[in-house]
């Protein structure tokens, strides 16, 4: 025995079949909706929850420092390997070593690139000591400039490369002089008084390569 529609009160009459159809439709509709919304958010806490289990997870603490560089191994070696005596200078408290090594090409150079260890100091010192060469060696590491000018540091002689206006960013002042057969160039950007003050502490050295010639 079939069952008679009942009145629906919004109609005051039963539904139609259409009807029946059309408001089950709009039902499934509405539940689809939220439940793509419920996993939406689902998705999005999960989602929050991985980030910071992986923010957390990753260790934490100070830079990895960069190994400390053996200048005096490193000039033994070179001195082992070509026969020619290297300045190395005194760093004292003052400069740190960021490069060392010998640079191989037209002419072979012993290198070493000095920079303040204090943070509150800027710019650099590259020492270069280019075997068997003299001042006309210079211009390749000063951007073409010849010297304008000398200085007596320590009763020593140096070429001045005092670059004004034709300085970079990279070299503004350098000072050069032949010690023996080499030629040895201080060149970057620091002040001309502290390129002068590390002119005076390689002294020494200088003069047992002007001696051994």
């Amino acid at each position: 025995m079939s069952r008679k529609p009942g009145i629906v009160a919004e109609l005051g009459r039963p539904e139609t079949a259409q009807e029946t159809a059309d408001r089950k439709a709009e039902s499934s509709r509405v539940y689809r909706s939220s439940q793509t919304f419920r996993n939406l958010i689902a998705a999005l806490i999960v989602t929050v929850a991985v980030v910071a289990v992986i923010v957390f997870a990753v260790p934490r603490g100070e830079p990895t420092a960069a190994p400390k560089i053996d200048v005096a191994k490193i000039a033994a070696d070179v001195t082992s390997t070509t026969g020619h005596d290297v300045v190395v200078p005194e760093l004292g408290d003052f400069w740190r070593v960021n490069a060392a090594g010998l640079d191989t090409g037209g002419v072979t150079v012993w290198s070493i690139t000095l920079a303040p260890a204090g943070e509150k100091e800027r710019g650099f010192i590259k020492l270069a000591q280019a075997f068997d060469s003299d001042v006309k060696w210079a211009p390749q590491a000063t951007g073409g400039m010849a010297p304008n000018g000398t200085a007596k540091i320590d009763g020593i002689t140096w070429d001045v490369f005092d670059m004004g206006d034709r300085g970079t960013a990279n070299v503004t002042y350098a000072l050069g002089t032949q010690a023996g057969h080499d030629y040895v160039l201080l060149y970057g950007s620091r002040s001309a008084d502290s390129t002068k003050k590390l002119a005076a502490s390689l002294t020494p050295q200088l003069g047992a390569l002007k001696e051994a010639e």
